[in-house]
């Protein structure tokens, strides 16, 4: 992976490139950012700017040894940990065990969903996790001497998802560091990160992508897509290129069917079920939505919560909707209607009972109480 491959973050990849350069590489950073802004990329195409051994001023060569391992994440000094997921294989899992999976994941796109990866292991109802046993891996990996470069890499992505005893143990590494050993940490939510960890580790801020970045990509990857389509897809995007190309593509193709189109499906479907106050039909929305996976089931919150907001705002703000939210076309079209029902009086216990409700599923409650207790809440507050 090569910095040029990637758009955007001009000032953080010359951050990253003058720290090599003035040999001043802190042992742990962490790359925080919001979802589809390239960080995994990012942290590849620094580990490869490290190993390589004929660098230059702006980029890793690409064609040295160490680079062309890279190019395949098969480099001997280049470790991974991420989310794994129980199975009847693995009933102990550690990254290892996805190893294969993970390098088709990572090489076939330079912007990475975590709901993707998880789709791509096959979690049936599961949860994606760090697991304890994976930070004797990371001990047995980092204690042995480098094979070929100078430094060690482990990066670690979607840290947040590492349980307290991984990251306990973590910390005891990152406070006494093997020689030479670089960890890079992932994460979208720094908050789960624990503070001792977050205390003794250097941070990176991935901005999100501007409008002109991600409309210049959409471009290339879709030449034939008018370009109010792209404008459209690259502003309400709010920095993600994954959320723009996802956008183009449902456009452009209707039947494409992601997790945010089912999101929206059961988000529209709940509100208006629950404006009737109809419960045998809450019931069955009840139903048809605990038929999906706990990561499944989490992605819906997260964007629920989207979609209120931005309907509030839509509400307060109408006047500037261009400027202030962030709706796709058919998101819009609901909204434009639906806004009214979220206001100031009723706002903050939306927020409230959706954050509820999301904490209950990730500490594995049974899904149905869950949903059906929020779907009756949700009837009494859009009448508020």
């Amino acid at each position: 992976m090569l910095f040029k491959d990637i758009i955007g973050h001009k000032e953080i990849k010359q951050k990253l490139i003058n720290s090599v350069k003035n040999n001043r590489i802190s042992h742990a950073q962490l790359f925080l950012g919001k979802a589809g802004t390239g960080k995994l990329s990012l942290a590849i195409a620094y580990a490869q700017y490290v190993a390589c051994t004929n660098k230059t001023d702006d980029d890793s060569c690409g064609v040295c040894k160490s680079c062309k391992k890279y190019s395949k994440l098969v480099h001997p000094d280049l470790h991974f940990v991420y989310p794994v997921v129980r199975t009847k294989k693995f009933t102990k899992p550690v990254s290892s065990d996805f190893l294969t999976e993970w390098r088709t994941f990572v090489l076939k796109d330079k912007f990475h969903s975590y709901n993707d990866w998880i789709e791509t292991i096959g979690t049936e109802n599961l949860q994606g996790s760090i697991y304890s046993q994976e930070s004797q891996e990371i001990i047995k990996k980092l204690t042995l001497k480098t094979f070929e470069s100078e430094y060690k890499i482990m990066i670690i992505w979607m840290a947040e998802k590492m349980n307290v005893s991984a990251s306990n143990k973590l910390l005891k590494m990152i406070e006494e560091p093997p020689k030479k050993t670089l960890f890079i940490l992932v994460v979208e939510d720094e908050e789960q990160i624990i503070t001792t960890i977050r205390s003794r580790i250097q941070l990176i801020k991935i901005n999100r992508l501007s409008e002109k970045d991600i409309a210049d990509e959409l471009e290339q990857l879709f030449p034939s897509a008018q370009k109010a389509l792209i404008q459209d897809s690259a502003r309400i995007a709010d920095g993600s290129f994954s959320v723009a190309k996802k956008n183009v593509e449902q456009v452009l193709d209707p039947n494409i069917v992601d997790g945010n189109s089912k999101n929206f499906e059961l988000f529209t479907s709940l509100m208006r079920i629950a404006y009737g106050a109809n419960v045998l039909r809450l019931v069955g929305w009840v139903d048809d939505v605990c038929k999906f996976g706990r990561e499944q089931e989490k992605s819906f919150f997260q964007y629920s919560l989207r979609l209120i907001r931005e309907n509030f705002i839509l509400n307060i703000t109408p006047e500037n909707k261009d400027q202030v939210t962030f709706l796709s076309d058919k998101e819009y079209q609901f909204s434009k209607n639906f806004n009214r029902f979220i206001n100031k009086n009723n706002i903050t216990n939306l927020y409230e009972e959706f954050g509820k409700a999301q904490a209950d599923i990730e500490r594995n409650a049974y899904d149905k109480i869950v949903f059906l207790d929020l779907a009756l809440k949700i009837a009494q507050l859009l009448r508020k």
